[in-house]
């Protein structure tokens, strides 16, 4: 297959996934397709049986999100500046994939395959399913995709390459065992949010989607927030209102519950409205039901402070003009030139 070729196949398999929550669609796909949808439709209909995070919800907007990134134009734009068919010899690459939120490799797994790579995938037992049915979709349609598609069921074997994605703790030891391969190997990040105290509620309703979207576990979920002295957190919590039945969700409340007690029990001062708590804190990575927060004094001195923080930072949400902010509601759909971690990740893919 050549590179339109690849764009056409991912392109089909991005109308798949607009069937989950876009059945108005369904006059665009064969019965051999509709086929497909239904076991896509399952799983998702099972997955919290497998993974108590992985909520209906937002299982079928991840899948919306990616059928929307999968559009043909998207795709061709994404892969317009990139010369792909001159300069890629093709090689075998481990994805080690992540399983904190539903389908959270698969930019990998397409970068890798619409570049004319092979992958070897190890999958994450909190998300073992849903890639798995992509390849299946990809090797019954296309044959092409049967003999570039790989999954390792221990450890990762036979590769030229590796992107592995984890925690800080995790990447020690994947810079042992593949520091001397080409690799990506990504790390802790968080997603952070400057409020200006000038956001209207529908602006701050919109940020309450890039905070408890998948409760909060992606590396693009808000989990933290720098607000001007003075600010006036009964705005915000008006805003976030429209989230409160989150709190009705067990596994979240276990840790609302959890947290609140560690808190109260080592006397920190907390905010709190019911269903999530804010710290004054320095660190990124809070925890489920819990904003850290930081107060500034100017957007020079804040600018300067992300700069010297910006490799724990993963996007910056915003209504003021940071540089390569996103506006808030917008964190959790990337377009796909929006690379984890800023690496490139189609760049490195073709020097390999």
């Amino acid at each position: 297959m050549n590179l339109d070729q690849r764009i056409d196949a991912f392109a089909a398999l991005g109308n798949i996934f607009r069937q989950l929550s876009s059945p108005q669609e369904a006059l665009e796909i064969d019965q051999n397709d509709k086929v497909m949808v239904e076991a896509f439709q399952m799983q998702v209909n099972r997955a919290a049986e497998f993974n108590g995070w992985f909520t209906k919800d937002n299982v079928q907007y991840a899948f919306s999100s990616w059928g929307e990134s999968l559009r043909k134009e998207h795709l061709k734009q994404w892969l317009e500046n990139y010369s792909i068919e001159e300069k890629v010899t093709p090689r075998a690459v481990g994805i080690i994939m992540a399983g904190n939120i539903p389908l959270v490799g698969f930019h990998d797994f397409l970068s890798a395959l619409i570049t004319g790579h092979k992958v070897v995938v190890k999958l994450s037992s909190n998300d073992p399913y849903f890639i798995p049915l992509v390849a299946q979709y990809l090797s019954h349609n296309y044959p092409y995709f049967k003999e570039k598609i790989d999954f390792a069921s221990d450890k990762l074997e036979n590769y030229d390459a590796v992107i592995a994605t984890g925690s800080n703790n995790s990447s020690r030891y994947f810079e042992h065992y593949f520091g001397s391969y080409p690799n990506i190997i990504r790390k802790n990040r968080n997603a952070v949010a400057i409020l200006a105290g000038n956001e209207t509620i529908e602006e701050l309703e919109l940020l309450g989607e890039d905070i408890f979207r998948y409760f909060g576990l992606g590396c693009r979920s808000v989990s933290k927030l720098y607000v001007p002295k003075g600010y006036d957190f009964d705005q915000l919590f008006g805003g976030l209102y429209r989230y409160n039945e989150i709190i009705n969700y067990k596994k979240y409340e276990n840790n609302y519950d959890y947290n609140k007690a560690v808190y109260l029990m080592s006397l920190f001062p907390i905010l709190e409205n019911g269903f999530v708590m804010l710290k004054e804190d320095t660190g990124f990575s809070s925890p489920i039901a819990t904003l850290f927060y930081e107060f500034y004094e100017s957007t020079d001195d804040l600018t300067a402070h992300l700069n010297a923080v910006k490799d724990n930072i993963q996007c910056i949400v915003s209504n003021e003009n940071f540089k390569d902010f996103i506006n808030f509601g917008d964190s959790q759909s990337p377009k796909l030139w929006n690379y984890a971690d800023d690496i490139d990740t189609i760049e490195f893919l073709l020097n390999i």
